[in-house]
């Protein structure tokens, strides 16, 4: 024995400890097979390896599904869509579908909204593009790029939306591809404009050439529109999520009904933080659902921004709900979590503070101006000037498109600042070729003056391209301010939106006059027209509430003379020229404002 070990090379076992070990990897095999045998007679569980945990940039929302899963709740079903197949991994899918010119299934329907497309059947058997803009705001052969787009693959024209963005529409199935590679060609994108995703950025309009902003917004704007592009876990959220920075500018940004509100202040010395300009953070705006984004109390400096929102966005995709789409906005965390707890989330993701300050440490915001994005306006560069461009609800051709880049091109910067407003602005226009400017955009059937009704009025798509909306909402907002222009002498901007399903992308709450689409029962025998509930008494800004149902069931031929009567009722009954609408409605109740709108006459 003595010579064997002598005789054994460093780290060798010797024959008795082999033979050891063999037995002892014999018995757990043996061990390893009874316990298997056992699980599948039913004597015992079977032996399973754990399910690994998700990894990746999608990590985070598989995370989150699973959290759901094992608490037995059910997903939705867009939830499983996601996790079945990203829509981002499904390009080639797309494209497979294009070469068919064939239309989405549900399940890609959702998906390629990922990718800006929205297919609009039945009011339409074709797709809406929207894009991605940041701070609303383009140059001249970006503009043209889009008509060049809308004529090529849509059906000739494009709508500026309430986000400050660009959507065009009647894009067959084997257009679609060709368009969101074209819309990249011209140097924008549609990435994440759709579903469960960081939607537009907006910011103020008139960022850099406002004479009153306390902060240019279009760095900032910027700097998150990149940072959602180049970041995949930044998609497929629990659902849309909205952000807008404001700057302090003359035209309003309703950065107030966003997920994320940065609105621009300038802080006090005396409160313990740098007196500067500063973020207000708001959260959880979504007026569709009856609320505004809720202060914080917190203040951001500008510089991050990005890094705070992004702090926002991981508590919801940890915490919005999965399974219930009616409640899941970040309106509904904060429902059942309250600010304070949320704050905390947040600063658990930031692993640092956040900066908190009394309301007594700001100062006032500067006052907008509701008709500053439309007509001539002084920049705060000396002798030049921004144009706002009157565009009936939204809506222009590609050759207007082409027209306005050419002006923007000639007369101004060449930039073209898209509003929340449905409108666009032509910046950096010399004090000397104004007139030219205007006269130029007139010659395109458009405008630079409006009238108050006209200033105002704002109208979402509409059943003609949504299969949401109850009425068509674009012609009979015309029809509104058509009737009314001749008829009411308003003196003061008073706000006219019509929205077309409980979505409120026009956002009715909000407006002086607001318009919800309904189905009016025409008959005993269940026939049914397009129609209204009419609200009154909404604001922004300064001035945030939510309108009220004033009428219900409204037909849609009706309106006209409706809204005349109201518009009436207020200047009979106004206290002086300077009084709003919204401080009248708020002096009446219904019934009084009733009984002030059945007297007087329709003319």
């Amino acid at each position: 024995m003595n010579g064997e070990r002598a005789q054994a090379m460093p780290g060798d076992f010797e024959p008795e400890q082999k033979r050891y070990l063999e037995g002892f990897v014999a018995g757990l095999q043996i061990a390893r097979t009874a316990g298997s045998l056992s699980g599948r007679n039913g004597a015992g569980p079977a032996v399973t390896a754990p399910a690994p945990e998700p990894t990746g940039p999608d990590a985070p929302h598989w995370l989150a599904q699973d959290r759901v899963t094992k608490a037995g709740a059910k997903l939705s079903d867009q939830e499983k869509f996601k996790r079945e197949l990203h829509p981002f991994d499904g390009y080639e899918r797309l494209k497979a579908q294009a070469a068919a010119n064939t239309p989405p299934k549900p399940d890609d329907n959702f998906r390629w909204r990922f990718f800006g497309l929205f297919y609009c059947a039945p009011a339409q058997n074709t797709y809406m593009c929207r894009l991605r803009i940041p701070n609303g705001i383009l140059r001249a052969a970006q503009f043209d790029g889009v008509a060049d787009a809308a004529e090529r693959y849509g059906g000739g024209y494009a709508h500026v939306t309430t986000r400050a963005n660009l959507q065009i529409r009647e894009v067959p199935p084997k257009n679609a591809v060709a368009l969101v590679e074209h819309v990249q060609d011209i140097g924008l994108c549609s990435r994440g404009s759709g579903a469960d995703n960081i939607r537009n950025v907006t910011g103020t309009p008139t960022a850099g050439i406002d004479p009153q902003e306390l902060i240019d917004t279009r760095p900032h704007a910027r700097d998150w529109h990149f940072h959602i592009l180049n970041d995949r876990t930044l998609y497929g959220i629990p659902r849309k999520f909205n952000v807008g920075f404001d700057g302090g500018g003359v035209i309003p940004v309703l950065e107030d009904t966003n997920d994320i509100g940065f609105s621009a202040v300038a802080v006090k010395d005396g409160f313990g933080v740098e007196p500067s300009i500063w973020f207000r953070l708001a959260v959880g705006g979504i007026t569709g659902h009856r609320d505004f984004a809720r202060p914080t109390g917190v203040i951001v400096k500008p510089s991050e921004a990005t890094v705070v929102a992004d702090a926002v966005v991981r508590v919801f995709i940890d915490h919005g709900d999965r399974t219930n789409r009616s409640k899941a906005r970040l309106k509904y965390v904060l429902d059942a979590w309250g600010i304070d707890k949320f704050l905390t989330g947040m600063e658990e993701k930031l692993a640092r503070k956040l900066v908190r300050v009394p309301v007594e440490a700001l100062l006032p915001r500067p006052p907008t101006d509701r008709t500053a994005h439309i007509g001539v306006h002084a920049q705060k560069q000396a002798g030049l000037n921004w144009i706002g461009v009157a565009l009936p609800v939204g809506r222009m051709t590609a050759a207007q498109m082409r027209g306005i880049a050419a002006a923007a091109r000639q007369y101004g910067d060449g930039d073209i600042r898209l509003t929340v407003w449905q409108n666009f602005l032509i910046s950096g226009v010399p004090d000397a070729r104004v007139a030219a400017a205007c006269a130029a955009i007139e010659a395109l059937g458009l405008g630079t003056r409006a009238n108050a009704l006209r200033a105002g009025l704002v109208a979402c798509t509409g059943n003609t391209g949504c299969k949401f909306a109850a009425s068509d909402t674009k012609r009979h907002a015309d029809e509104i301010a058509s009737w009314c222009e001749t008829r009411v002498a308003i003196d003061t901007p008073v706000n006219i939106h019509l929205t077309g399903c409980h979505h409120s992308c026009a956002q009715h709450f909000i407006s002086d006059v607001g318009l919800l689409a309904c189905k009016v029962q025409e008959s005993e025998d269940g026939d049914q027209v397009e129609g209204y509930h009419i609200l009154v008494g909404g604001g922004f800004g300064a001035n945030a509430g939510l309108g009220r149902e004033l009428y219900r069931d409204v037909k849609a031929v009706d309106a006209p003379q409706t809204v005349e009567r109201i518009l009436k009722a207020y200047l009979a009954n106004r206290t002086c020229a300077q009084e709003s609408f919204l401080a009248f409605a708020g002096r009446h109740d219904d019934a009084t404002l009733k009984a002030m709108c059945e007297r007087e006459a329709v003319v």
